[in-house]
């Protein structure tokens, strides 16, 4: 986990979130979680992929309805996920990021805090957001 003696520029923490996004999109759940001081990842996934499913079903015209397990037997759902836009709150400590799944934004957005620790900064989430 990244921990600063500082308060985190902006583009350092999303440097930080692109990356342990870059992890989850790879399947790499565990080391995603090492990146930061996170809450735990399997509801974002089932979220992620609520969001997603509508998202690929408007681009397939005949596709199926997914089974309610299907995110967490296959994964590779994820790499059709990006991050978009970036929206932090006036003290620097909170952001919010869109997400999108084939080039469309979805109707979740990850959540990330900047928050104090005994040994100085870490990032900790992601929650979501609906």
């Amino acid at each position: 986990m990244r921990i600063w003696t500082e308060h985190p520029a902006e583009a350092d923490v999303e440097a930080v979130v692109r990356r342990c996004f870059g992890l989850l999109r790879a399947g790499s759940i565990p080391e995603a979680e090492q990146l930061i001081d996170h809450h735990p990842v399997r509801h974002v996934l089932k979220s992620l992929w609520t969001g997603s499913v509508e998202a690929r079903a408007d681009g397939d015209e005949g596709s199926r309805n997914p089974a309610a397990d299907e995110w967490e037997q296959d994964l590779s759902w994820l790499g059709e996920l990006d991050l978009a836009d970036f929206h932090w709150d006036d003290t620097g400590s909170h952001v919010c990021v869109e997400i999108t799944c084939r080039a469309q934004m979805i109707e979740v957005a990850l959540s990330f805090w900047v928050r104090s620790v005994d040994a100085g900064w870490v990032v900790t989430g992601p929650a979501t957001l609906w």
